[in-house]
């Protein structure tokens, strides 16, 4: 089987679009998706509606978590504004009371197995969800990810992507599809297929356009979402 990894939409339904287009086409039958469906950008209830029609596993990341405190009036609205951009506030009030209290029950972490393919679904490390693992970490830091009990550690967060053979399993940031900090205009993915054990680190190139006049007209004075979009 044919598995796609994708991690930190962040409501760009543009990339995600042009995502799920390869996907199709490469034959992919499963999306394994590690969290961070929102923030920064606007359109997480498309890219949710659009994920239900695909067979998929899915977790919560740390964007989902602050999307729950907001709801719960447990951090300031103007604080998050102020770092993110409206996202938030704008999943809010357009992702429906049902799907926003499905989000908030994702777990943090997940263990699959399938085709006798072991996978754990990390958000930021195995040890946390907030955990920023680079592609310079040092090797040490790498070796904490280790697992006896899994073919693959996936992780995403950092918006990086790179893999990493440590002991006993795989190691692979899958990236970011919505907010690449590597180049803009590509949103970055992973397949795995279980027939071999294999995997390919995707680079699926989007217009930026249609975002960057979003960000301008909804959140001008963030200028880092739309300019990380242009690196």
């Amino acid at each position: 089987m044919k598995i796609a990894v994708l991690s930190d939409i962040h409501g760009n339904h543009y990339a995600f679009k042009e995502v799920l287009k390869s996907a199709t086409a490469l034959g992919i039958k499963k999306l394994f998706v590690l969290g961070d469906i929102v923030g920064y950008y606007y359109q997480p209830e498309t890219v949710l509606e659009t994920l239900l029609g695909w067979n998929h596993e899915i977790i919560k990341g740390n964007h989902e978590v602050l999307l729950k405190a907001l709801y719960e009036n447990k951090i300031d609205a103007n604080d998050l504004k102020i770092k993110y951009g409206s996202g938030h506030e704008m999943a809010l009030k357009n992702i429906d009371h049902k799907m926003l209290k499905w989000l908030f029950s994702l777990p943090a972490q997940k263990s699959i197995t399938i085709e006798n393919v072991r996978f754990q679904l990390n958000h930021g490390s195995p040890n946390s969800i907030d955990e920023y693992i680079y592609p310079d970490a040092p090797v040490a830091k790498f070796e904490e990810c280790n697992s006896d009990n899994h073919d693959f550690v996936l992780i995403g967060h950092s918006h990086y992507s790179f893999s990493y053979k440590c002991k006993n399993s795989i190691l692979i940031n899958c990236g970011s599809v919505g907010q690449s900090r590597q180049k803009g205009g590509i949103a970055n993915w992973v397949i795995i297929d279980t027939s071999e054990k294999s995997f390919e680190i995707m680079h699926t190139p989007y217009d930026t356009a249609k975002l960057i006049n979003d960000v301008k007209m909804i959140d001008p004075e963030n200028e880092y979402s739309y300019k990380v979009l242009e690196r």
